[in-house]
């Protein structure tokens, strides 16, 4: 019996499990795992813990970097959209967009012609429509190439995610507009970062897929500690039975009531694991 038998730890992978925005922001690679997180987690999961990602990425922005992550669950992709089991190389449980969302989505770039639109297929594709710098500079991270098509309701079905960029004050006039027009009852808005505005169906967030993984594996909630840095992590940051966020997190973030940890480009998962084994000292 391991001291985290029956423990799940999900973690955000940009700017928690790896400090990502200087790639995002220059031409700069992203960095590797830290040997602190890779060693802290190692021994985690060899103590009998279960380790997931829970990203806000596409599976194809993803796999790039899973030999690199050592992880023993399921993951969760698309901002909730899905959960994909990276052993046996299948999605478990989606949680997809509705047929209007493209015509809607195609609406808001009418309306805001300097907006972008990335729209995530499950089937391992990125699209965009009217891509922007910002695209341009998350197609860097990423290193996924999207497909551009000439407008949303040309991209075809199903798809996981929409996700807008553009200034945050766009964002933020987007955000109002799709609540003016009736239309943000049926989604889950949310930042994940200044220049992005994530779209998923209702209720497909981190918070509720990082339950659907706990139950999947047979482990209660109160064993349940999710890490994060953004306002789209705060859905499992309060799910959780203790949320953790890296020092360099935004305010929202801190103000959920997050536990504050190292910068995650200090190692901020090899501090999370070192305060669990202080909550369960086998």
């Amino acid at each position: 019996m391991g001291r985290f038998d029956g423990v799940l730890l999900a973690s955000d992978f940009d700017n928690t499990l790896i400090y990502t925005e200087d790639a995002l922001r220059s031409d700069e690679p992203v960095p590797p795992l830290s040997r602190e997180n890779r060693e802290a987690l190692e021994w985690f999961m060899a103590e009998g813990g279960r380790f997931a990602i829970a990203t806000g990425r596409a599976l194809a922005a993803l796999v790039k970097y899973v030999d690199q992550v050592p992880m023993n669950a399921p993951g969760v992709v698309c901002n909730g959209a899905a959960l994909y089991d990276f052993a046996r190389g299948e999605y478990l449980e989606m949680a997809m967009l509705d047929g209007d969302v493209r015509e809607r989505g195609q609406a808001v770039l009418e309306k805001f012609p300097s907006a972008a639109v990335e729209a995530y297929h499950i089937d391992n594709v990125i699209h965009a429509v009217h891509p922007n710098a910002i695209t341009r500079q998350h197609e860097h991270l990423t290193k996924v190439a999207v497909e551009e098509r000439p407008s949303l309701p040309e991209v075809p079905l199903p798809l996981g995610k929409l996700l807008f960029e553009d200034d945050h004050a766009v964002l933020e006039e987007i955000k109002r507009f799709l609540t003016e027009q009736g239309w943000s009852g049926d989604y889950e808005l949310i930042f994940s970062g200044q220049t992005l505005l994530e779209l998923t169906a209702r209720g497909a967030n981190k918070g509720g897929m990082v339950r659907r993984l706990a139950a999947r594996l047979g482990i209660p909630m109160k064993h349940v500690y999710c890490v994060g840095d953004e306002a789209n992590d705060i859905p499992m940051l309060t799910a959780a039975a203790e949320g953790f966020a890296p020092a360099n997190c935004v305010s929202l973030v801190r103000d959920c009531g997050a536990t504050i940890v190292a910068d995650a480009r200090e190692s901020a998962l090899a501090d999370v694991v070192r305060r669990l084994a202080e909550k369960y000292p086998g």
